[in-house]
């Protein structure tokens, strides 16, 4: 009985050993690997992370710089064609849509350009 109970006892130590020696080297690997990676990830995310941050700043100002510029054309017509609330108004809206357009635009999301019906008419 003892020399049973003791086997189950002798195998853990030799996988442990195992364990152990796997550990280690894993430990190693990652030790020489470290100082590359540490060395390469933060300029690239530094990088990046302008490179994010510039974009969401250029998107922002189109959609912004299209609605000021949408109220201040609406603004104008109004002074001149004394419609106050309306021109302001309409051409606010307007300068909304252009500035989500190019958004959209400048994400990718749509094609930027002429439309194909009109290429197409340029062609004829």
């Amino acid at each position: 009985m003892s020399d049973s109970a003791r086997r189950p006892e002798a195998e853990p130590p030799t996988d442990e050993a195992a364990l152990s020696a796997r550990l280690k080297s894993l430990g190693q690997r990652l030790d020489q690997a470290g100082p590359r990676r540490a060395s390469e990830e933060p300029a690239s995310r530094s990088a990046t992370d302008h490179s994010a941050l510039a974009r969401g700043f250029r998107l922002s100002s189109e959609l912004v710089a299209g609605v000021l510029v949408g109220a201040g054309i609406g603004w104008l017509i109004d002074r001149w064609l004394k419609t106050v609330p309306w021109g302001t108004f309409v051409f606010a809206l307007l300068g909304f849509t252009a500035g989500v357009l190019n958004v959209m635009r400048s994400a990718g999301v749509v094609p930027g350009g002429v439309p194909d019906s009109t290429v197409e008419r340029r062609k004829d």
